[in-house]
């Protein structure tokens, strides 16, 4: 069984054994380099079979995840990466199989690309580049380590990442794939400069570096032919991934393979020229100028996946919704609706199905659950009701019935009772209001889409007014997405609306309070501004429909008291009327309770509801939910100021505020109806919160929980493929076959079992978009114990005991205390335990990161030993620490090279704290500069384009000059001088959209490689299964011509590429060439 993800297969047996013929998704093929012998991973193991087909034998059958085979050069051996220690490290074992050898330790995950030689086998790792380096530090620019077959300390061999790399038979050169940045590694058919070249390296003395492939779209995995005078590789340059061949330094190429709908993936070659490579999820082999062979394979093995999981979960909860007499609460737990009592562990399971069901609500009598679920790819509503009268209770229900409320074809969910019970309103087409009549079965529309856009589902919020006639909702109305209202609307269906805050800020998320006289809603008028895509800090705010309600929530505690009181003698009076009323007519008495219970029509009073506005919250901050307590004397709200969120109290008639709970995450806020308590889902776990004590307890639960591998992964397959159908950017989903393509995809899911490969089939399917954004991404547990580090640079050419320290990283473990050590210091012993030469250091530093780490220290210069005790810290922290030593090193290389005219800043993240570092700089540190170098490159993005355009595109009207002495100018909090901004292929996103801005309204040029055309906004979805992501591009940028900026590539104005020798050796030939061009645009010093 697979550790991640326990699957079953698609033809369920109940025998030990099961054969099958001509499985599917076969994946990382690689032929033996006698030709004889092809291996492959199948379902998370290691098979080989005969290159010319038959039975599989299986090599490796742990529980964890093996995959990525390559052979070593006698054919003896197999390397592969497995997961079987937490994270990937690189293991061998014989090729008839047995108990693998592990050869790395880092918690990094390391993945096999070739043997070096017979005796080392070269592997991808993050761990830490040469201090020479130029290139940008990051974790997603692997270097190249080797290792000793035996096992031992990894050496490094190249700092620059090198991909599928091939070596040739005299093991001097070698071709490899570069990359120059982000891009899911499944994408297909885009030409952009990210994609990847082939380049050939000699490693004959100081290595050299030569381009072999010059087409803009991709050209991959290269492999040496037999004479090792040319080479084989996949490319799309005749449309999808072929196989080519091309000459050493040749100029024109040779197509192998003419494969069309799908891509050639995972080539390798045989010394006796047979090619080996997977298609379509089966594997060939051909020979050039043969006609391509598949390989046809039978694995016979071990049956040990299951159908049904039967399980008892007691945590995992993800949404609630309260019973009304606060009896029982309705939760969703990995996409199943269970019920269960507030004072018990009692729990009813209401739906089993592999789909998902949310969005669950309770009918206003208790005896029904509203809901939606995604059956057959359609989102509907459902209601599942209690069967018998005599049973109250959902959790103690004998029998219950589920029946479908809406009949559409249309995406329909987010259904919300009526406070009166008769009707249901609901999302359809994700932004327009719907109403259905339970009895009548009618649906009217409430409210046009048009008002509205949803970015991601469950962004939408509307709630029912008290008397059941009117809806609060959020509406951007027209083209008011940055800074949406609230509205208030007839839910008759007659188009009332009224736009109740118009406040050109961010308003949303109104609920009904004091009986429906008011309304509280969230707005960041008041907030922290942030620039950016996040918004501010909010606060929440009351506004009033009815003038006495504003007066009575106004007065003093005092004066609430008093009136209090006279209500009090008043109602006292009129219940005693009552009585003697009740003995001349009865019958007149129960009409008169018939109409108590009915609920008035609200009134509202608008004209002036503007001017009825109050801030409740004292503090802005990162808002969760907010409750208002019915008499409206408490706020209860989660509130985010530093880290996670929290619950507090804000008391309105004392002003005083206080936390109520830590930690409690930022889900919805349930109140009882009296408002003596409240319920929260909180961290998969139900809470109740007792207002008056603040006193919180876990509500329990036992849900009986059937989990479906297989079912599950086809829902998740057919979900992710509907949510692309409806909201990717364009509705033609650049013209792609998208209906073949889930035909395509879905035959392969009978044939997998874990996650590692469900992702890459879905990134697969969703490579076929040929669209930024987008492809799957499956976040595994990992290792337990990480890898700390301890923030140095060593010596990669020391070959003694022990590891020697070459630089110590600025503000690392050994800067930020005072220290003996030194560069050329030698680490010997860490924590007591000796580094002996050549064995494997990395375990003596499992689990130690935020931990003291005693170092035993040789000085080689002064003969000296001493001990000293540092914390170590972890490999984010280091990542880091190089960040900030490369922008250094970048900086000095400007004001070394203009002599301080000129400075720099580098844009780290589109996000609030990034521009308020580069606001910092431009305008502080660089202020008296003569001109400004921006640089963007390797920018993931985020939302900042326009912020940074403003900043630099400032024009001077005016200064400041008191009796003659200059003092500023204006405008002051803008960039008045002339800039330049540095860009590159690793610019994603809005690191896309802000050049381009900044190129549009020519403010300066653009220096350095052509970005990829990814400006387009994305919406990553969680699936219900939560290490499971998957993105969608969804909301384009077209520019005034009417253009999209998704896959069109921004040209430099000045096109400056750092080449491989330069950057290793530590030049940085953009940054110098932006510098030239400052200094030219400046002219010479006065």
């Amino acid at each position: 069984m697979k550790r991640q993800l326990l699957g079953v297969a698609a033809i369920l047996l109940s025998i030990s054994t099961y054969a099958q013929d001509n499985p599917l998704w076969m994946r990382y093929c690689a032929i033996s380099p006698d030709g004889t012998t092809i291996a492959f991973t199948y379902k998370g193991d290691i098979y080989t079979v005969p290159s010319t087909g038959g039975r599989a034998s299986q090599i490796t059958t742990n529980p964890a995840h093996d995959t990525k085979p390559i052979w070593s050069p006698d054919g003896k051996k197999i390397a592969f990466a497995s997961d079987r220690m937490g994270s990937m490290d690189i293991f061998e074992v014989n090729k008839e199989g047995g108990i693998p050898k592990r050869l790395t330790t880092h918690s990094g995950n390391e993945t096999p690309v070739a043997y070096k030689d017979a005796g080392h086998i070269l592997f991808l790792a993050n761990i830490m580049p040469t201090a020479e380096d130029a290139q940008f530090p990051s974790g997603q620019f692997q270097q190249v380590y080797e290792v000793n077959t035996e096992g031992g300390r990894p050496i490094l061999f190249s700092s620059m990442p090198m991909e599928d790399i091939s070596i040739n038979h005299t093991g001097n050169t070698l071709l490899y794939h570069d990359k120059k940045g982000y891009e899911d590694p499944w994408r297909k058919h885009h030409t952009s400069s990210i994609t990847r070249d082939i380049w050939l390296c000699s490693l004959n003395g100081n290595r050299t570096f030569r381009k072999q492939t010059a087409f803009n779209g991709e050209d991959r995995t290269p492999v040496w032919a037999s004479d090792d005078k040319s080479f084989y590789y996949l490319s799309e340059e005749k449309g999808s991934f072929n196989i080519f061949k091309r000459d050493i330094d040749g100029n024109t190429s040779k197509q192998i393979t003419n494969h069309t709908k799908h891509p050639v993936r995972f080539l390798s070659a045989a010394s006796n020229g047979t090619l080996c490579y997977g298609y379509d999820g089966e594997i060939y082999t051909v020979k050039e100028g043969a006609i391509p062979q598949k390989v046809q394979i039978s694995i016979v093995t071990d049956k040990n996946d299951k159908d049904l999981i039967r399980q008892i979960k007691r945590s995992g909860a993800t949404e609630i919704s309260l019973s009304p007499d606060a009896k029982e609460i309705a939760f969703v737990l990995r996409g199943d609706v269970y019920v269960t009592s507030t004072e018990y562990s009692t729990t009813k399971q209401i739906t089993n199905t592999p789909q998902q069901e949310r969005d669950i609500h309770f009918s206003p009598d208790g005896r029904s659950i509203v809901y939606a679920s995604e059956r057959n790819g359609l989102w509907q509503i459902y209601q599942t009701s209690l069967a018998k009268k005599e049973e109250k209770q959902f959790a103690y229900a004998t029998d219950i019935k589920e029946e479908r409320l809406t009949n559409s074809d249309i995406t329909s969910f987010q259904p919300q009772y009526s406070p009166d019970g008769k009707e249901v309103a609901f999302l359809e087409n994700r932004t327009t209001i719907r109403v259905l009549n339970l009895k009548s079965k009618a649906v009217r529309t409430v409210m046009d889409g048009k008002y509205e856009y949803s970015y991601s589902d469950g962004d939408q919020w509307y709630q029912w007014s008290p008397d059941s006639k009117w809806i609060l909702t959020n509406y951007i109305g027209i083209g008011g997405w940055n800074n949406k209202d609230v509205a208030l609307v007839n839910a008759s269906g007659n188009g009332e609306i009224h736009n109740l805050t118009e406040s050109g800020y961010s308003d949303g998320n109104a609920k009904w309070v004091l009986d429906g006289k008011a309304m509280i809603w969230e707005s960041d008028r008041a907030g922290f501004r942030s620039h950016g895509s996040w918004g501010a800090e909010a606060d929440i705010y009351i506004m009033f429909f009815d003038l006495d309600a504003y007066d009575r929530f106004r007065m003093s505690k005092e004066e609430l008291a008093l009136l209090e009181d006279s209500e009090k003698k008043d109602k006292e009076k009129s219940e005693e009327k009552e009585k003697a009323d009740h003995k001349k007519d009865k019958k007149k008495d129960s009409k008169k309770e018939d109409d108590k219970k009915e609920v008035k029509p609200l009134v509202f009073d608008l004209e002036n509801s503007r001017d009825r506005v109050i801030r409740l919250t004292v503090n802005s901050s990162r808002l969760g939910d907010a409750v208002l307590t019915p008499k409206g004397d408490k706020l209860y709200y989660q509130a985010a100021f530093e880290s996670g969120y929290d619950l507090w109290e804000h008391d309105l008639k004392e002003n005083k505020t206080k936390i109520v709970m830590k930690k409690v995450g930022g889900g919805a806020l349930l109140p009882d109806k009296k408002g003596e308590n409240l319920f929260l889902c909180s961290q998969g776990g139900i809470k109740k919160v007792t207002v008056s004590s603040g006193e919180t307890k876990p509500v329990e639960f036992e849900a009986f929980f059937d989990y479906q591998p297989y079912g599950e992964r086809e829902y998740i397959f057919d979900h992710v493929w509907q949510q692309v159908e409806d909201k990717f950017y364009v509705k033609d989903l650049h013209g792609v076959d998208w209906k073949g393509y889930h035909e395509a995809y879905a035959r392969f899911l009978p044939y997998i079992n874990n996650n590692y490969d469900f992702q890459e089939m879905l990134s697969e399917m969703l490579g076929e978009l040929n669209g930024s954004h987008t492809g799957a991404r499956y976040y595994s547990n990992g290792s337990i114990l990480s890898t700390a580090t301890l923030g140095v640079f060593y010596d990669e050419t020391y070959d003694g005991d022990g590891v020697k320290i070459k630089e110590i990283l600025a503000k690392g473990p050994f800067a930020v205390k005072k220290t003996d050590v030194t560069p050329g210091c030698i680490i010997e012993k860490i924590d007591g335990k000796p580094i002996v030469k050549g064995q494997d250091y990395f375990p003596l530093l499992e689990g130690k990161a935020g931990r003291k780490v005693l170092l035993a220290i040789y000085n080689p210069a002064t003969g000296k030993r001493f001990d000293i005790t540092i914390k170590a810290i972890s490999m984010g922290e280091q990542s880091n620490l190089l960040y900030k030593r490369w922008v250094e090193r970048c900086r000095n290389i400007v004001d070394k090279l203009s002599e301080g005219r000129i400075g720099y800043v580098h844009v780290k993240g589109m996000d609030s704290q990034s521009f308020r570092e580069v606001y910092s700089e431009v305008l502080g540190r660089c202020r008296n500069k003569e001109a400004i170098i921006v640089d963007t490159r390797h920018n993931g993005g985020g939302w900042l384009h326009d912020d940074l355009a403003t900043l630099l595109s400032g024009k001077e009207y005016q200064r400041f000059v008191p009796r003659g002495q200059y003092i500023g100018s204006d405008p002051f909090n803008k960039w008045l001088k002339p800039s330049c901004v540095l860009v590159c292929e690793d610019n994603y996103s809005n690191a896309h959209g802000f050049p381009w801005v900044y190129k549009e309204l020519k403010i300066g040029k653009l220096i350095g490689a052509p970005v990829p055309g990814t400006m387009t906004a994305v919406w990553w979805e969680n699936q219900i299964d939560p290490s499971i992501v998957f993105g969608i591009p969804q909301v384009g940028c077209m520019d005034m011509r009417g253009q999209y900026a998704e896959n069109h590539q921004l040209s430099p104005d000045i096109e400056v590429y750092n080449t491989p020798e330069k950057a290793l050796a530590g030049e940085d030939q953009q940054l110098e060439a932006a510098v030239q061009e400052m200094l030219k645009t400046i002219g010479e010093k006065k």
